[in-house]
């Protein structure tokens, strides 16, 4: 079973993190009875170690990093001296030698002594070097040293800050109230508050053991066993051993190359400013003003859904932004007025709104925002993707994004939830997945809805459908008919359903069941119900077919759902087939045959034993219409069948295309060139809607001219009488031709 390392750091000098680094090892060695290795990588106080534990090590860690040959029990003994069964290998004296030692040559040792030790104690130094950062990649636990000092306090925040930006994650970052006294103003709640988490234990302060100890060369543990400090220590690793923490840390994501990550972040360019040596200082002054609004000011206190107190907060943190770039040297930074105006945005956005994307989801010609980690950035326009210039500082700086986004919602992401379905003041759909589940850094999809709600219009105008289609269409929801829409996802099903919901009646109740609540519908009696994720409890989760399940109890005359991918669908098939005519729903599928058999599928998933037969007889009893929606490759959106349901034959369904989109060529410039066509085919609850005394226009059925629209080529084709129904699909399997030209 491979062992676990434990480093030690503090947020500045003088906390007593490397003694209790040494002793924290003695006691592993002496009270736990484990062999024990205790490794000094504090390069700026090199030597301490030795003084503190009075050994040397047989050879140094440089000379350790130059080892060529294979780590293992036997090879290392040539380097470490032991003492208490405590292994030891300390930092050269010489600084100029300790700085040369090569990192990752010690990053392939600290991976083989695992393997050796069942514990390694690192110290882990006072800053976050990339000798002291390739230790806490390879740690289980790192111990953040903390002393009772105003300043300690807020060096420690700082640092606490840095690990979090590098995705440490925080259960993995432990805090440790080194020289505790009792009655001292800053008492362990004032850290804990000020930190935002408990310490994990507290060793109090025993100058006169410290002291004997340091004047013995001894470790503590050695000295004075029964002293306050030492058992400090020692309730320290019986707290680890006990609750077999560091087995639950061990399964955590640690971040691989955080030194990388760290450089990578701090070299990011965020706008103008020249580049030296690889960092850019328009990044680095963006993140140190950042830094020091957040010690300022309480960005969370205002209430997000006061316009006013919104407004008050933006000019107020611009003040405050405005006044610390003042005492910062930005010469040959910011070298202009407009220079001035795009940083102070950059920061509030930052501060105050969703950072980089704030433009991307002002441009009203884009339609989708998708982050791939802090530094990719892709969005949809005019139906191509395309990857934006601007970036995320940092993989923290996307977190608190996602954080911001979720939170007024009451939603909640975390490692134990690391994704999240939510939505956006404006109603744009967002979904965020975090790691460890994301392996390259937090990936937020935000899918936009336009501020204007679309209507049959638009879609006529953008080459979607056809007036004579629109026409149908209105005339099957007002006949309450229950329509699936179907599609590939990013193919409008959401936005076709929008428009089907404008033709519903303003007198009749209607309830819609989502995730995330999307739809959009124009009337005034709407009931909008929304999905709840669990607690962190793990229960009081409500989902879709709850929802289904209480609508039917709400005296609805309509029930939409915005997507039926679960056992929700059996609900929603019985409410189409007892009394709830003209209900509508979006399944993924990829053509209206398809559709039929995803809907089966889906019915299997309410756990309940009906048979293949029954479930056919429920589908086309139910159904009506399948309205088949599809992306283009040349990103256009149409409607590519209007399909009735006309029955089972057997044990086929009957399908019969009404509508469809016949391809013929590509243009020269990319776009589809194709046109709609009527099949002739009058559907069934045409003839009952005309024997109850409504006048439907049989034109609507028939191919001519239709109105221009951009993409949709328009061919005068004479009336055919209606063909038969038959049991083909739809598409190419369909049976059904389209009228012959004469």
């Amino acid at each position: 079973m491979a062992g676990h390392i434990i480093s030690i750091i503090g947020g500045k000098g003088g906390l007593g993190k490397s003694q209790v680094a040494a002793n924290l090892a003695f006691a592993y060695a002496i009270e736990g009875k484990v062999k024990t290795l205790l490794l000094d990588f504090d390069q700026k106080a090199s030597g301490d170690q030795d003084f503190i534990t009075g050994m040397k090590g047989k050879k140094n860690l440089k000379e350790l990093a130059d080892f060529k040959g294979a780590i293992d029990p036997n090879s290392i003994q040539q380097f470490a001296s032991m003492n208490q069964n405590v292994f030891y290998i300390g930092m050269p004296n010489d600084p100029t030698m300790a700085e040369g030692i090569e990192v990752e040559a010690l990053g392939r040792t600290l991976k083989a002594v695992t393997n050796i030790y069942p514990i390694t104690v690192i110290d882990a130094g006072n800053e976050l070097t990339p000798l002291a950062i390739k230790a806490l990649e390879f740690s289980t636990l790192i111990f953040v040293v903390v002393t009772p000092d105003i300043l300690a306090l807020n060096q420690t925040k700082r640092l606490y800050s840095d690990l979090i930006t590098m995705m440490f994650p925080k259960d993995m970052i432990q805090f440790v109230i080194n020289q505790a006294v009792a009655g001292h103003p800053v008492t362990n709640d004032v850290i804990a508050k000020t930190l935002g988490k408990p310490a994990f234990s507290v060793v109090p302060r025993d100058d006169q053991n410290c002291t004997l100890a340091l004047n013995q060369k001894k470790p503590v543990m050695l000295v004075a066993r029964n002293s306050a400090f030492a058992k400090g220590i020692i309730d320290t690793v019986r707290r680890l051993t006990e609750k077999n923490i560091l087995i639950a840390l061990e399964k955590l994501n640690k971040p691989k190359d955080a030194g990388a990550k760290k450089v990578e972040a701090s070299t990011a360019e965020g706008g103008t400013g020249a580049v030296k040596g690889g960092k850019s200082p328009w990044t680095e002054l963006k993140s140190r003003i950042h830094r020091a609004l957040v010690e300022e000011m309480d960005l969370k206190k205002t209430d997000e859904n006061d316009p006013k107190a919104v407004i008050i907060l933006k000019e107020q943190t611009k003040k405050v932004v405005v006044d610390l770039l003042g005492k910062e040297d930005t010469k040959g930074i910011l070298n202009s007025r407009d220079d001035m105006n795009q940083i102070v945005k950059e920061i509030l956005d930052e501060a105050l709104g969703l950072g980089p994307l704030e433009d991307l989801l002002r441009d009203k010609s884009i339609s989708e925002v998708m982050v791939v980690g802090p530094h990719k950035i892709y969005y949809e326009q005019g139906g191509k993707l395309k990857l934006s210039e601007v970036t995320f500082t940092n993989d923290r700086q996307v977190l608190n994004v996602i954080e911001r986004i979720v939170a007024p919602i009451g939603r909640r992401i975390d490692e134990k939830t690391p994704y999240v379905d939510a939505r956006l003041k404006d109603g744009s759909r967002v979904h965020a997945i975090i790691p460890p589940s994301s392996i390259d850094g937090c990936t937020i999809t935000i899918r936009k809805f336009p501020d204007k709600r679309l209507t049959y219009k638009d879609a006529v105008k953008f080459g979607s459908m056809t007036e004579s289609m629109a026409d149908f269409l209105r005339i099957a929801v007002e006949a309450h008919r229950n329509i699936i829409v179907s599609g590939g996802t990013g193919s409008g099903k959401t936005t076709l359903i929008n428009i089907l919901g404008g033709f519903i009646q303003s007198n009749e109740r209607i309830i819609t069941c989502e995730d995330s609540a999307e739809l959009n519908f124009p009337q005034e009696h709407i009931v909008r119900l929304e999905t709840r994720p669990p607690s962190l409890e793990g229960d009081g989760a409500i989902d879709i077919r709850c929802l289904v399940k209480q609508t039917l109890r709400m005296r609805p005359d309509r029930i939409v759902v915005g997507e039926c991918r679960g056992g929700e669908t059996l609900d929603m098939l019985q409410a189409m087939g007892t009394g709830h005519d003209g209900s509508m729903t979006t399944v993924h599928s990829n053509n209206p045959r398809e559709c039929i058999g995803r809907l089966e599928t889906l019915v299997q998933y309410a756990g309940t034993s009906i048979s293949a037969r029954a479930i056919k007889e429920m589908i086309a009893g139910a159904v009506h219409l399948i309205i088949q929606q599809s992306r283009l490759d040349d990103g256009s959106r149409k409607i590519m069948y209007i399909t009735e349901i006309g029955g089972l034959q057997g044990d086929t369904m009957i399908l019969q295309d009404i509508f469809l989109y016949v391809q013929k060529e590509i243009g020269k410039d990319g776009k589809i060139i194709g046109e709609f066509q009527a099949t002739g085919f009058i559907p069934k609850f045409i003839e009952t809607l005309e024997r109850k005394g409504f006048n439907v226009p049989r034109g609507i059925f028939n191919n001519r001219p239709q109105a221009a629209a951009a993409p949709v080529v328009a061919a005068p084709v004479a009336a055919a009488s209606a063909p038969k129904p038959t049991t083909g699909g739809a598409g190419p399997a369909s049976g059904t031709k389209p009228p012959v030209k004469k």
